[in-house]
């Protein structure tokens, strides 16, 4: 089974909130959620790498949140739905971003050769978490645990106040759990 397949299997069985379809539809046929790459240059660049990303990233919330600590001691515990929503939906912000490009790099031998690569192009600059937040809002409706999930979920390697991240991860840890699910996705199992 392929990622793309994966991704609507998981979704399918696991998220049956209202507009859900709507939002199913909007990525499979008004967007390039399932051909984009993650990123232009780092992890998952490559076409389809945003949808092996994002089941990256489920599979890595529940490995996290299954753990004995997380469960027993932090009593941590979502619904199987929110989990879907907040790793398979977190960079939806990047559909629609990535196109074809090149860039000049020596090869071997010191000579420039002409390769392709991705070029980020945002034609809706509003920010990152909470771009992926504003498109699935206008959906289905996020719990507030989940939209500060997703908003969050760069941790601080994103550009917000510092202090916000701290807080919100502490109000609400399904915020500080998609971090770390997602920066073990990109730099653990996507590494290059």
């Amino acid at each position: 089974m392929d990622r793309k397949e994966e991704f609507l299997k998981i979704y399918k069985r696991e998220i049956k909130r209202e507009g859900a379809d709507a939002l199913l539809d909007y990525l499979e046929n008004k967007s390039d959620f399932f051909s984009s790459p993650a990123s232009a240059r780092y992890h998952c660049a490559f076409k389809g790498g945003l949808c092996v990303h994002s089941v990256n990233v489920y599979e890595c919330l529940k490995a996290y949140l299954d753990r004995d600590r997380v469960k027993d001691q932090y009593r941590l515990s979502y619904e199987s739905e929110s989990v879907a929503i907040v790793a398979l939906l977190h960079d939806v912000c990047k559909a629609n971003c990535y196109k074809k490009g090149f860039r000049n790099v020596k090869d071997d031998n010191g000579v420039w050769q002409k390769v392709p690569t991705y070029e980020y192009d945002d034609r809706m600059p509003y920010g990152h978490g909470e771009k992926s937040v504003y498109i699935i809002s206008g959906f289905m409706k996020l719990t507030r645990e989940e939209a500060f999930a997703i908003r969050y979920h760069m941790g601080f390697s994103g550009e917000e106040d510092k202090r916000n991240i701290g807080s919100a991860f502490s109000m609400f840890p399904l915020a500080f759990a998609l971090s770390t699910a997602d920066m073990e996705a990109t730099y653990f199992l996507e590494k290059e």
